[in-house]
């Protein structure tokens, strides 16, 4: 980093600093959840995506402690999903940008939304996404790679993966037998 530039990291993102999660290996919804399943990490990373990037800003949106807040973006730089991007020299001052990990989030927290507008808000969007550059409302769909056919999540099925012969990581000693905390 030159002297004055404020567009480079503070520290790049180290998706492996944090070590092996300790979720079922076979489960990538679990491994998921360990790192962003909470409510506060969410709101963040909706916050993150509609372009709120300083502290301060994001603790007066969210009405979120300070403590929690310092927690959960810790952990989402510890993970790699943000990074740390001084836009202050003197004295430094810090905001928080997705990275490339993070924006792969986006399709798990538009769900989320459409599963919100549908269940909690009876199909009335309190938010509508639209494509930026036409303003056209936007859809989310999976759709099959090979015969280009649209799938519903009934038309879904599983099966092991190349991850899956891979053995579960140790146990965790912070946990008691019964599994609790």
């Amino acid at each position: 980093m030159q002297p004055g530039d404020t567009t480079a990291p503070v520290a790049a993102p180290f998706p492996e600093a944090a070590g092996p999660l300790t979720h079922d290996a076979a489960c990538s919804i679990a491994g998921a959840l360990e790192v962003i399943g909470d409510r506060w990490s969410l709101l963040i990373l909706r916050d993150a995506f509609r372009g709120v990037r300083r502290f301060d800003q994001m603790r007066r949106d969210l009405g979120i402690a300070r403590n929690v807040l310092a927690d959960r973006l810790d952990k989402l730089v510890e993970h790699g999903i943000l990074v740390r991007v001084p836009y202050q020299a003197r004295p430094v001052r810090l905001e928080y940008r997705l990275t490339d990990r993070g924006r792969d989030l986006s399709p798990a927290l538009v769900a989320l939304m459409r599963w919100g507008d549908h269940h909690l808000a009876g199909g009335a969007a309190p938010t509508v996404l639209v494509h930026a550059a036409c303003g056209a409302p936007l859809e989310q769909l999976l759709r099959c790679p090979d015969c280009g056919t649209e799938v519903a999540p009934t038309g879904i099925r599983s099966r092991p993966g190349p991850g899956a012969d891979r053995p579960p990581p140790p146990p965790d000693p912070t946990l008691t037998s019964s599994g609790a905390r």
